[in-house]
């Protein structure tokens, strides 16, 4: 354990922002895991909406530092792709 005020006051901030960064990217895989379960099932409407939230997500994860901006640019990609292809 820290002994220096400001090691344990770092310990704290550390785990608040742990627990943020958690919360985002769980948003981000369940906003992504709507999409391709609406790819699944060959919804090409329900697909391109889920596809539009997901997309607000992972640019909100990227503005906010959780994942880096072409982490967030290949994702969104990859899942437009996916979407496209539905007949």
């Amino acid at each position: 354990m820290a002994n220096i005020k400001s090691a344990k006051k770092r310990i704290l901030v550390d785990r608040r922002n742990a627990e943020r960064n958690k919360a985002i990217k769980s948003k981000v895989k369940t906003a992504i895991k709507k999409v391709d379960a609406a790819i699944a099932a060959n919804d090409k409407a329900a697909a391109s909406t889920a596809l539009t939230a997901a997309i607000s997500e992972i640019d909100k994860a990227a503005s906010k530092g959780v994942y880096h901006k072409k982490t967030a640019s290949r994702k969104i990609s990859r899942m437009t792709i996916a979407v496209n292809k539905i007949a």
